[in-house]
């Protein structure tokens, strides 16, 4: 997650890992950009901010793949090829265009 984030914001890992750790303990971006520059390498708000919404994203992703995988699995429509897929994807909506086909259909009271 860390490397993705660097590579979509030009950051380096390391600075990148400082804000996600500082922001896993409830630190506010504006806290970080003026008290801690030293561990940030002097990131300002909108860099923190993009930071913290990309490992938002990708934490969603993440927990739709596994609750994709877990549906799937449970339908016995899981194979090695679609599971490779499944991880290989990036954006959320290609993920829910991948699994609309298997999306298991509503039960309605007239079925």
């Amino acid at each position: 997650m860390i490397s993705i984030i660097a590579q979509k914001t030009h950051i380096s890992d390391k600075q990148v890992q400082e804000v996600i750790h500082l922001l896993a303990l409830d630190a506010t971006i504006p806290f970080i950009a003026r008290y801690r520059k030293e561990m940030t390498g002097g990131l300002d708000e909108l860099q923190i901010a993009e930071i913290r919404d990309l490992a938002g994203q990708i934490k969603a992703l993440e927990s739709r793949k596994e609750s994709i995988i877990k549906s799937m699995k449970e339908q016995d429509l899981l194979t090695d090829e679609r599971l490779a897929e499944i991880n290989k994807i990036q954006d959320k909506t290609d993920l829910e265009d991948f699994y609309l086909p298997f999306k298991p259909k509503r039960k309605t009271k007239a079925s």
